[in-house]
């Protein structure tokens, strides 16, 4: 016990945790057996939540807004970071200034970059649909059909994450020893085949943290749908017309918060953390393969 006094420092963290993560975490596994309304008595329902889960189309139709979503937004984030910070790399003057302005996006509100893009992308005073019509082409309506609420919803949380993987790739890019490419150019490797069996190689275990991270981040979309959609007397459901734009973790919000119904809200969450443990491990075969032993 002679280190109690640090022990004592570093308590407040864990307690924090403890109250309002690890507990909280547990006490939903337990509300997902259950019905509850957040006031009356719990009554114990057993796997009777997750049999209607099953047979739930709208959560069957959250999912599959989510995995589009999550695909429409995560490639394009992945392959634009790796790119631009394979560009910053090679440039000279002002790296400072186009670093934090790469970056900048993933510190902003999300709250006020989904109302830019609501803005941006209105139906009907949109600034894209403005130029759109300096060339004679119709307006479009980016957020009143199904496919097209999607691609915006994608195009915010590229625009958000992308420069946070780019610097986590920059990173990468400068801890490569230059004399490896000095070696290969010497060999008479070009810039193209440089890259794909020098950089990409070494890098990946950088790639393999940044797929795991934008699949967890990818998959949680909530405040972004959120926002662009909310719940009012016109559109009394949320994702928007549709539901195109209801992901899993609004549908949860929805369940929980706005229909008070705690237990099946707790269902929804967990079937959805299997679900992205399972597309971790998918998404880490897959980088995984064709590595050498």
């Amino acid at each position: 016990m002679s280190y109690w006094r640090q022990y004592l420092a570093i308590s407040p963290f864990y307690l924090i945790f403890a109250a309002f993560s690890f507990f909280p975490v547990f006490y939903s596994l337990y509300l997902a057996f259950q019905r509850w309304d957040g006031l009356g008595d719990m009554q114990f329902v057993g796997l009777q939540q997750f049999r209607f889960l099953w047979s739930d189309p709208v959560f069957w139709l959250s999912i599959r807004n989510t995995l589009v979503i999550w695909v429409l937004s995560t490639v394009p984030t992945l392959f634009g970071a790796l790119a631009l910070a394979t560009l910053l790399h090679s440039v000279r003057r002002f790296k400072g200034f186009y670093r934090i302005a790469l970056y900048l996006p993933n510190v902003t509100s999300i709250v006020a970059v989904a109302i830019f893009f609501g803005a941006v992308f209105s139906n009907n005073f949109g600034l894209v649909n403005a130029i759109l019509g300096t060339v004679g082409i119709s307006p479009v309506p980016w957020l009143s059909n199904p496919w097209l609420i999607k691609v915006v919803i994608s195009l915010l949380m590229t625009w958000m994450w992308t420069g946070y993987n780019m610097i986590i790739y920059l990173a990468g890019l400068q801890a490569i020893p230059a004399s490896i490419y000095e070696a290969a150019k010497v060999d008479g490797a070009g810039p193209v085949r440089t890259f794909f069996q020098i950089t990409i190689p070494i890098m990946r275990p950088i790639i393999l943290f940044t797929v795991i991270i934008s699949t967890i981040n990818g998959l949680q979309s909530f405040s972004e749908p959120q926002v662009l959609f909310a719940s009012n007397a016109a559109n009394a459901n949320l994702g928007g017309p549709g539901q195109a734009g209801l992901t899993t973790l609004l549908y949860f919000y929805q369940s929980a918060f706005l229909n008070n119904d705690y237990g099946y809200g707790a269902a929804i969450v967990w079937a959805f953390f299997l679900l992205i443990i399972v597309l971790v491990a998918v998404n880490w075969r897959i980088t995984q393969r064709g590595r050498k032993p």
